[in-house]
């Protein structure tokens, strides 16, 4: 791959993270107290539940960017 092609997958995968970053973001700034809320309950639920829902979250996202290729 070409240099020029390196720096558009890095300018892609940095604006990946930047987006990523304002849908993360958009809970805390909205309603701070339901936000906590969930992650004390998160902090709850265990490893195999947590793995799993890891998973299909992963398994989504990928399934998200094939659909729009």
């Amino acid at each position: 791959m070409p240099v020029l092609g390196w720096i558009t997958v890095l300018e892609d995968i940095g604006r990946a993270v930047g987006l990523m970053l304002v849908f993360e973001g958009i809970m805390p700034f909205l309603a701070p107290s339901r936000w906590r809320n969930m992650a004390q309950v998160l902090a709850t639920v265990d490893d195999r539940s947590m793995r799993t829902i890891g998973l299909l979250s992963m398994l989504g996202g990928l399934a998200l960017l094939i659909y729009w290729r």
